[in-house]
């Protein structure tokens, strides 16, 4: 009996991708606990890594090497979170105030709209209170999530360095696993890529810290100079959000727009911080992100929305924080693997030139060279 070629039908090919796909996606949302501190764990231990490297020259031993690179990482969170603590009591203390100044700024906003638009202002009010109580019934069931949330979180917190300082610890050993994961013949190959990638993705890690300090130093000195109150935890605050593509911007402008009418006498405030803002953006999308972040890690602006909404599904804030830097990893992977490198041109913003101009242009060169004949 002749051997025969087995080969599987398209639609059965594309069913196993589907159905794997689909198990794929379900396990990371089931052991989501296990998984999103240890991807916070990888990012930060690949910027740790040319820190470990430096004290590993001054000839530390590599174990002490990682315990103080990671003793300044959390001193340096720890000051972070204890300065946004500090902002933000200030702020729930003045939180009555600004609800008062609120009121009263929403109460004239009916009155103008009703009679702008003939509106009866008690339909408003309705139609408001109504909204209220459905939002205060869905978020006591929230609260009562998130309290039971924060023993998780805790634990999470408390896993992370560890995990940080295993991973930087047995850097050489996952390094020896994956080339020898691909075979000995590929060995120089593989070699290549990890390390190209390993790289790169540091700077652009890295280059994503700066871009965030810089964003916030500017943010904090633009809402100073207005004069808005708690310009330190709104510019803290929104540059931690502009890691977010799109999405964050909005909130982080929303934001101080909103604390700026409700502390103000003059909506021209919240304009100003509009017009700041986009010019803060204009700024960071400009000149930061291609000189300090580097452009060879941009993700359009299709997949970067979709990859939020998705994070945000699959893992929560979290997820929506954790959504970039991962794309970005699997973008440089692809880009340095000939066989997934159309993947990562799919990511990336590069635009290829439409194929009826470079025709018309073609048809031009041929007139020119046909006159000159």
């Amino acid at each position: 009996m002749p051997d025969t070629d087995f080969k599987i039908p398209f639609y059965a090919k594309t069913t196993i991708f589907f159905v794997g796909l689909f198990a794929f996606i379900t396990m990371l949302y089931i052991a989501q606990s296990i998984i999103v501190p240890l991807v916070f764990a990888v990012i930060i231990a690949v910027v740790l890594h040319p820190v470990v490297n430096f004290f590993v020259r001054l000839h530390f031993n590599r174990v002490i090497a990682i315990a103080i690179s990671l003793l300044i990482t959390i001193i340096l969170i720890v000051a972070l979170g204890t300065l946004l603590y500090s902002q933000a009591s200030k702020f729930s203390e003045s939180w009555p105030a600004l609800v008062d100044k609120f009121t009263t700024a929403f109460n004239q906003s009916i009155t103008w709209s009703s009679g702008y638009f003939d509106i009866s202002p008690r339909k408003i009010h309705t139609y408001i209170t109504d909204a209220k109580s459905d939002f205060l019934d869905n978020s006591s069931s929230a609260i009562g999530q998130t309290i039971m949330s924060v023993g998780s979180v805790l634990v999470a917190l408390f896993l992370i360095p560890v995990y940080i300082f295993l991973i930087l610890f047995y850097e050489p050993l996952l390094l020896d696993f994956i080339q020898k994961l691909f075979g000995e013949e590929n060995k120089g190959q593989v070699s290549e890529i990890v390390t190209k990638t390993k790289t790169v993705i540091q700077r652009y890690l890295v280059g994503l810290v700066i871009e965030a300090a810089i964003v916030a130093v500017m943010e904090i000195a633009a809402l100073l100079i207005l004069g808005i109150e708690y310009a330190i935890l709104l510019g803290i605050l929104g540059a931690l959000l502009n890691v977010i593509p799109y999405i964050g911007g909005l909130v982080a402008v929303a934001l101080p727009m909103m604390i700026a009418l409700a502390t103000k006498d003059s909506a021209w405030y919240s304009v100003y911080v509009l017009v700041i803002y986009y010019i803060i953006q204009l700024i960071d999308n400009n000149y930061i992100v291609p000189k300090i972040v580097a452009s060879k890690v941009k993700i359009n602006a299709l997949f970067s929305i979709i990859i939020v909404i998705a994070g945000n599904a699959l893992w929560g804030i979290p997820g929506m924080f954790l959504a970039i830097p991962i794309l970005a990893i699997v973008k440089l992977i692809f880009d340095h693997i000939e066989p997934l490198k159309p993947w990562g041109f799919l990511l990336g913003d590069t635009m290829p030139q439409i194929l009826g101009i470079k025709t018309n242009r073609l048809k031009k060169i041929k007139k020119i060279l046909h006159a000159e004949n």
